[in-house]
């Protein structure tokens, strides 16, 4: 599964559609159009804690690893911003008060089996933090204006130590393009974005569930 623009691209290609179906999930279409509330958010919020703290912990692990010890810089680290957002939102015993659903459980076990498969970490890495720089932006901006936060509460979304995302994207993609992976192992890790995307929506079905559990 080679691509004469790169793996990154490759990448790109194969997960446009699950990128558009994770958009798209009811969850988070009716949050960015305004029919969810704060405490939806927060319930967004507190499971994304789960995953990033998953992943920098992952990152941590996996730092001397010569493949792929370079993806993870301090400039992505989500989980002190989202530590700061859930005090905002819930209050300073906020880590009592949250736990991770289901489907946010079988994201965090995908995740700890890239101790087994190094390789198989970029791919939520992928996933995850290029769609965190593409529209974290505009999910701030909309996140401000239905709920009247400034930016406590959504700093997530903000990367002030990246002003100008497009140049970190593109060496990140040459990083992805640098890898050399042989095409089985391009497939596998196509499969495990692929994957990856699935948990994320799975996720959010599990919001939409409890949220109306709750109603």
């Amino acid at each position: 599964m080679s691509s004469s623009t790169g793996f990154s691209q490759t990448l790109r290609d194969s997960t446009q559609f699950l990128h558009q179906q994770a958009h798209d999930s009811p969850f988070i279409s009716e949050l960015m159009s305004g029919k969810r509330s704060l405490a939806d958010y927060t319930a967004l919020a507190a499971q994304q804690y789960f995953v990033y703290h998953a992943l920098e912990s992952m990152a941590a692990r996996l730092a001397e690893d010569e493949v792929v010890g370079g993806f993870h810089s301090a400039e992505l680290s989500r989980v002190p911003e989202i530590e700061k957002d859930l005090a905002f939102l819930i209050g300073p015993q906020w880590r009592e008060l949250i736990s991770p659903l289901p489907a946010t459980a079988d994201y965090l076990e995908q995740i700890d089996r890239s101790a087994e498969w190094p390789v198989g970490f970029i791919a939520h890495h992928y996933t995850r933090y290029l769609g965190d720089l593409s529209g974290g932006q505009i999910m701030q901006r909309l996140l401000q204006r239905q709920f009247g936060l400034n930016l406590d509460g959504v700093r997530f979304y903000s990367f002030p130590a990246i002003p100008k995302t497009k140049p970190f994207k593109d060496r990140y993609r040459a990083k992805l393009n640098a890898l050399g992976l042989a095409p089985a192992e391009q497939e596998r890790v196509v499969a495990e974005v692929h994957a990856a995307f699935k948990l994320n929506i799975a996720m959010f079905a599990d919001l939409a569930d409890a949220s109306a559990a709750a109603a």
